[in-house]
């Protein structure tokens, strides 16, 4: 691979040289010979001509926990010449600033391949998308509209609580219908944010684990199994969950059927789907997690898939 790859990333010092997706992105590539660079957001520039670049730093990683990363002089990168891709995997929240960064690369659309694709990431969020299938999720409400929320809980007795653009299992809380604090939860939410909230029907089947199903181009590559904490309801590999080996289902597999095309139409090349009991929770986008744990528990290499994938729509294009 004799690519030149900007990578768009949180700092590369940081990274959990064992869990984190991008790092592991970069070693295959590397490993195939691609000059690789990483940048901030933050770092992005856009003049009034609409020329993109990047005060970028070329780095090399190595599986070293103290040093991830060993890096050359920063370098002005102009995004649309310099660069043969630019992978925009910084982690959420999907803010302003997210939003932003997805129209500044939009910018080089045409000129540079950007994955995923800024449009696609800025059209899709994680918690809206799967709405579209929504005969594939569990009953779910998105509303700030207390008597909406009310008449749910009225209905379904046991449900999740979520912000709509939270991340990591951040700020998730299940309420039984005996739960007194819905209100004070509800004011605490709509207080700080001016959003909705997602509103879900609990699963009981999460007990059992909450699949991480990984798709590239619209195709399953694998799946792990996010068993959460005893009596917890967070199943997410940082707020302590344990992944282990899994098969897809066929309803996982129905559930791939059905928006892998939308998947690719919108250029989302890498992305992680949540399920649970065979139902579609979340359609992550942004930096999607858990190549590491596929590779070490099923064997599957799906960061090589990926970039098998990128040379192959370089190739067509």
């Amino acid at each position: 691979m004799t690519l030149r790859i900007a990578i768009q990333m949180d700092p590369l010092e940081r990274v959990n040289i064992d869990g984190d997706t991008t790092f592991a992105l970069a070693e295959i590539a590397q490993a195939r010979g691609a000059e690789i660079f990483v940048y901030g957001p933050a770092d992005l520039s856009m003049s009034g001509k609409g020329r993109i670049t990047a005060w970028a730093r070329p780095a090399k990683v190595q599986r070293v926990r103290e040093t991830p990363g060993i890096f050359g002089e920063y370098v002005r990168l102009d995004l649309a010449s310099d660069v043969d891709v630019v992978l925009m995997r910084q982690d959420p929240p999907f803010d302003l600033a997210y939003i932003t960064a997805c129209h500044l690369l939009e910018a080089i659309s045409g000129q540079t391949l950007v994955v995923n694709d800024p449009a696609g990431v800025r059209s899709s969020p994680e918690k809206i998308f799967p709405l579209m299938y929504h005969d594939l999720m569990p009953p779910t409400q998105v509303t700030r509209d207390k008597a909406v929320i009310d008449a749910f809980r009225d209905e379904y007795r046991d449900i999740i609580v979520k912000p709509l653009y939270g991340h990591g299992g951040a700020g998730v809380f299940r309420l039984t219908y005996e739960d007194p604090n819905l209100d004070s939860l509800l004011e605490l939410f709509l207080s700080k944010s001016p959003e909705p909230v997602m509103v879900q029907a609990f699963l009981p089947a999460v007990s059992e684990g909450d699949k991480r199903i990984i798709l590239i181009d619209g195709e399953p590559a694998g799946a792990i199994n996010r068993k959460p904490k005893s009596g917890q309801v967070r199943s997410n590999l940082v707020v302590g969950g344990t992944a282990e080996a899994t098969e897809l289902s066929p309803a996982d597999l129905r559930i791939c059927e059905a928006i892998g095309p939308e998947l690719r139409r919108r250029g989302l090349t890498l992305t992680g789907i949540d399920v649970i009991g065979g139902r579609l929770t979340e359609v992550n986008v942004t930096s999607p997690t858990g190549l590491q744990a596929l590779k070490r528990l099923s064997g599957i290499d799906a960061a090589a898939k990926f970039w098998d994938v990128v040379q192959a729509k370089l190739a067509g294009a």
